[in-house]
């Protein structure tokens, strides 16, 4: 978890198991209701084994996922 997600959920890395991104987001939501929204934002980014992915995609056992909040800056 980057940024304010990371504040959020009060943690920046933890092992979860799961199959699917979108597995994963449930699996997240079901420990934080306040976190599976926040990750359900507009501007949230999920990268997987640090490549950018859009939508779902299938997890790797030993994959490394990072969600990004929106950036802003000048």
């Amino acid at each position: 978890m980057f940024g304010r997600l990371g504040d959020l959920a009060g943690w920046r890395e933890r092992d979860v198991a799961a199959d699917t991104l979108s597995g994963l987001k449930e699996i997240l939501t079901g420990l934080d209701a306040a976190l599976g929204s926040a990750l359900k934002g507009v501007g949230v980014q999920a990268a997987v084994d640090r490549a950018i992915v859009r939508g779902d995609t299938v997890l790797a056992p030993d994959a490394e996922v990072a969600f990004m909040p929106p950036m802003s800056g000048g």
